[in-house]
């Protein structure tokens, strides 16, 4: 990997997300030797990932090279590969460019979609985790609107036209509302011969309330801002089968040819990780300090980290705030190690929870203020906003929103990696 000898200790940092940013951020500089590994070479704010998917935003308007982040740094490195096993005996990695060894290995290496064993949906819906994903999503559905101009058969139009979400948390729910407003504002402008009354958008959710970790207030208020969008929510509902134009549920069936899949989430975690080292959801079991027990020298943060307390005794949700405060802990840990110093256990800080259902309307869950509504709306912007890794993001981000609010387009309908699922 042509990373050079260090009299310094070698941390290793799997994944460029939330959590990996932040232990590197957090390192103090002239103490370790820093590598950072990752298969794409930019970090994706993937909040944002559902209005790339919605034609609000381009991706690189949600993607900062990694390199950049840490250009200051003269002791960190990037390498652009895949881990593919870990022999935590020799302290050693091998990757898609060969080998390296360690002092200290953090895996925050995120999650990716879910779909429960099932290869057929695996492979004919789309799943929303990474930048190429939300780009295929965006080709996906305008490609459908130019194949609805071109077939008289009303049946096979509706399946073109239909959208099918499946998922009701935040992510399901954003997207539901994005593309509501796709189709009342936006679509009938750029195909005029089609008739946007027939097209439905469905949200299926297998719990009985959309957004369920939310409060039922901001659960119920969601659901209604939904509905006022023209989306038709389906609650204690499964997907069963798909076959690319029918989606098969315990309720009715469906008819579309874009099946969005946003319904859960597992880790893959490297070889070297065994069946005792792993919970459901592939989760790795870590300790209060985010070392993997009886392996020296490895500690996993964020979504793949599975950790007991007191207040979440079946492991911190899956969201960005964990792996962000567990990699700022844990960068300062290593030091307290270097020096001989006790670490300190980690204690999640809840910071709250927000969804936005389109302009003005959005649900916020903090901890000490529940509100819904455009005051909801303002704060989720804020907040994501302010979370964007580089100023021009920010500035980019900001003006798209600002020109999309007063006029109500989006100007990057653009199909261009043409994408289709095929049939089996």
């Amino acid at each position: 990997m042509n990373i050079p000898d260090s009299s310094f200790p070698r941390i290793v940092v799997v994944g460029g997300g939330f959590g990996g940013l932040q232990i590197i951020k957090n390192l103090p500089k002239g103490k370790f030797q820093i590598v950072l590994i990752d298969k794409h070479n930019y970090h994706a704010f993937q909040p944002l990932l559902y209005q790339v998917a919605t034609a609000g935003l381009e991706p690189d308007s949600i993607a900062y090279p990694l390199r950049k982040i840490f250009k200051s740094r003269s002791d960190f490195f990037f390498r652009l590969a895949e881990v593919k096993s870990i022999n935590a005996e020799e302290k050693s990695i091998h990757t898609s460019l060969g080998d390296l060894d360690y002092d200290h290995l953090v895996l925050a290496t995120g999650t990716v979609t879910n779909f429960f064993g099932n290869d057929t949906l695996a492979k004919l819906s789309m799943g929303m985790k990474s930048v190429p994903e939300a780009l295929n999503i965006r080709s996906l559905l305008l490609e459908n609107f130019e194949a609805a101009l071109l077939t008289d058969d009303l049946k096979e139009r509706e399946s073109l036209m239909n959208v099918v979400i499946v998922g009701a948390g935040p992510t399901g729910v954003e997207l539901a509302g994005a593309i509501a407003e796709l189709r009342s504002h936006v679509l009938p402008m750029d195909y005029p011969d089609l008739d946007f009354r027939r097209m439905s958008i469905h949200l299926v959710e297998g719990m009985d309330k959309v957004l369920p970790p939310m409060s039922d207030q901001s659960s119920l208020k969601a659901h209604k801002f939904l509905e006022s969008l023209g989306v038709q929510v389906w609650l204690n509902t499964r997907v069963e089968d798909y076959d690319g134009k029918t989606i098969t549920t315990s309720g009715k069936p469906m008819l579309t040819q874009t099946l969005i899949w946003a319904a859960g989430v597992h880790c893959i975690p490297p070889e070297g990780l065994s069946g005792k080292d792993l919970v459901r959801g592939n989760r790795v079991k870590v300790n209060r300090f985010n070392q993997v027990p009886g392996k020296d020298g490895l500690y996993v943060i964020g979504d793949a980290a599975y950790m007991e307390t007191k207040n979440f005794p079946k492991g911190h949700p899956q969201v960005a705030q964990p792996a962000i405060q567990q990699g700022k802990l844990l960068a300062k840990n290593l030091v307290r190690e270097t020096n001989g110093q006790i670490m300190r256990e980690f204690e999640y800080k809840d910071l709250g929870s927000m969804a936005t259902i389109g302009r003005t309307r959005a649900v916020a869950d903090l901890p000490k203020l529940k509100t819904q509504g455009a005051f909801a709306w303002v704060i989720w912007m804020f907040v994501h906003l302010m979370a964007l890794v580089g100023f021009r993001n920010r500035v980019v981000v900001f003006f798209n929103w600002t020109y999309n609010f007063f006029n109500y387009n989006r100007d990057i309908r653009l199909i261009i990696r043409p994408f289709k699922n095929q049939p089996q």
